[in-house]
């Protein structure tokens, strides 16, 4: 895992960016402490910071060349098939035993056509000295970031935003038009950032440089799977998907370090230190524990960590530790997001007892219908009648609901053309309501809903997860992950984020899939791997009170934050201020609301200020 930065002369004309790509890749020396490494000529110029994991040797270090000196790579990831890709590739004179190298192997044999045979997490940049062409690509579900900048002479490209930033070649200008989504779902939605001109490099797609000419092409779509599978019965899904699990966990165990493990005590994280114990002998465990015990879960994690014999480590925090690391989350945050404070000191408490790589169970929940939303969209799907109902019909249904924020989103529901997934999945995630957004803004900036684009051929509790996997998920969680893990030098696997896995798992029929209890199809496809106590227990959980500290230990900072961005010339500074007053009285406003405006705030006086 590490970062990596680039800028290409789309003219050819360029003299070098030496001390430029000097100064992205110290911007981001986080994400890979234990070597930097640069190349320069007149037309690419390619930084990179390493995090060892795979061939630990400094012959691995990057950029990485082929054996002509002919093709330069700079690569952030894991390719866990990095071994069987290399038996393909017999005729390349291999140097180093790393995975980076196979990935250049792959693309000087195969093309573009190399990044079908990668399995794993991956941003990466190619050069061709020769032909000065360049590719760059992003792996099928986005688990890796790469951010890119495009003038008519120049592409800058990074891991980080704030590499991008620190190069010193760009505008510093905000992203108004994507101010809306940003507190309508606590993200910025890819493409768009929060810097005007800088986008995200979106899933499943690689962008080609070749005589000044920029080409970005799609070469995965989580909407089109690559093969369609039948289901005949249920015991034969579920052999499959634990199959798929068993697979996918055990490609995550590739590693020249030990590979750790975060331990919830909950079904998915519980499942996936089930399923390493039978690849590797006493794995480490890593459980957050609290002092209070209405929120506390370690007896749950210590009993997986007793049944699969783990090396545990129980690491007991109080909820003024999360409030004390909250100035550092926010220093390390690259790109604003109301989530995330949580993964950032889970991420610490692990590197402390020195650990490079740590598995996670994030993802089961989106894929195996472990929100109640997924009930709540298979259940409103049967009632789409309320939609053939007159407009003026439903509105005067929804002139009698009260004016609260639980109520509104009904409301808003209610208004739409139809209960599609795209009218339905936006309200579930939004945090602050379009009409208040709109009154935040000087400009009356238009959501950007993403066109999911999902088939009426998926089954109803998977076009649910396609909404996730490409919304939430793909902007916030996994963004979140990245940027807080790796500001502590900690490499995060998901196995959950496997594409074979995703693709089999979305095509499974309702009939199978929809829960009784939580993640019912998970749990039988894993048999006995699981106690009881683990499957049917109550969900505890532990939610910070973000509230209480707001409107006390948090109140003068918050506040602070909240009076400097009203009076920035694209907020409305009468409606911020009243935003922040109604919650302090109680008046229906939830603490996140405001939270996005704290952590906006804080962003922009680190970065643009």
């Amino acid at each position: 895992m590490c970062g990596i930065a680039g800028i290409v002369s789309l003219k050819h004309q360029g003299q070098g960016f030496k001390e430029n790509i000097k100064k992205m890749t110290d911007a981001m020396a986080h994400r890979g402490p234990d070597a930097d490494g640069f190349f320069v000529d007149e037309v690419v110029s390619f930084g990179h910071r390493r995090l060892s994991i795979i061939d630990l040797s400094t012959n691995a270090n990057q950029p990485l060349y082929d054996s002509t000196n002919n093709y330069v790579i700079v690569f952030n990831g894991e390719i866990y098939n990095y071994k069987a890709v290399k038996d393909k590739l017999s005729n390349y004179h291999f140097k180093t035993s790393s995975d980076t190298e196979v990935v250049l192997a792959a693309y000087i044999t195969w093309g573009k056509e190399a990044l079908q045979h990668l399995l794993g997490m991956f941003a990466f940049a190619i050069y061709n000295k020769y032909t000065q062409e360049v590719f760059i690509a992003r792996d099928r579900l986005g688990v890796k970031p790469i951010y890119y900048y495009k003038e008519d002479d120049k592409i800058i490209f990074a891991s980080e935003i704030r590499s991008i930033l620190k190069s010193g070649l760009i505008t510093k200008k905000i992203n108004k038009t994507a101010l809306a989504n940003y507190f309508a779902t606590q993200s910025f939605a890819a493409p768009h950032t929060i810097i005007e001109n800088v986008h995200q490099l979106m899933a499943g797609c690689y962008i080609s440089i070749k005589n000044g000419l920029v080409e970005t092409q799609e070469y995965w779509n989580i909407n089109k799977p690559s093969q369609q599978f039948e289901f005949k019965d249920k015991q034969t899904t579920k052999i499959v998907v634990k199959k798929l699990l068993q697979q996918s966990v055990e490609r995550r165990l590739v590693s020249d370090v030990p590979v750790a493990a975060f331990l919830s005590g909950g079904i998915d994280s519980s499942a996936i230190v089930g399923l390493m114990a039978t690849y590797t002998s006493k794995p480490e465990t890593f459980n957050i524990a609290f002092e209070e015990k209405a929120f506390d879960e370690s007896y749950y994690a210590e009993l997986i960590a007793k049944k699969f014999n783990t090396n545990h480590h129980k690491i007991v925090l109080k909820p003024t530790d999360f409030l004390t690391e909250l100035p550092n989350a926010l220093e390390a945050m690259d790109i604003p997001s109301g989530d995330g404070v949580n993964s950032y000191v889970v991420s610490k408490a692990i590197v402390q007892h020195g650990i490079k790589v740590a598995m996670s169970g994030v993802g089961g929940d989106e894929l195996f219908a472990g929100y109640p939303s997924f009930l709540q969209w298979h259940k409103l799907h049967k009632h789409q009648w309320w939609w053939r109902v007159p407009y003026n019909i439903r509105s005067i249904i929804c002139s009698t609901l009260p004016n609260t924020s639980k109520y509104n989103r009904v409301k808003d529901l209610l208004k739409q053309p139809s209960c599609s997934i795209n009218n339905f999945y936006p309200l579930v995630r939004q945090v602050l309501a379009p009409d208040t957004i709109s009154k935040l803004l000087v400009t009356n900036n238009v959501i950007y809903n993403k066109d999911l684009n999902i088939s009426d051929s998926f089954p109803v509790l998977s076009q649910f997860s396609i909404a996730e996997l490409t919304g939430y998920t793909h902007d916030t969680l996994l963004k979140d992950t990245d940027q807080f893990s790796m500001a502590q030098s900690l490499e995060v696997r998901e196995p959950f984020f496997d594409h074979e896995l995703i693709e089999y798992v979305l095509q499974i029929p309702d009939k199978f899939k929809l829960p009784t209890y939580p993640k019912q199809l998970l749990v039988e496809s894993l048999g006995d791997l699981l106690p009881s106590e683990i499957v049917h227990r109550k969900k505890q959980g532990f939610t910070f009170p973000w509230k209480n500290w707001l409107k006390n230990e948090l109140k003068t900072f918050a506040a602070s934050k909240i009076e400097s961005l009203a009076k920035r010339d694209f907020m409305n500074e009468q409606t911020v201020l009243q935003l922040w007053t109604n919650f302090l009285e109680d008046k229906d406003v939830r603490w996140s609301e405001v939270w996005v405006l704290v952590v906006l705030e804080t962003w922009l006086e680190k970065n643009l200020d």
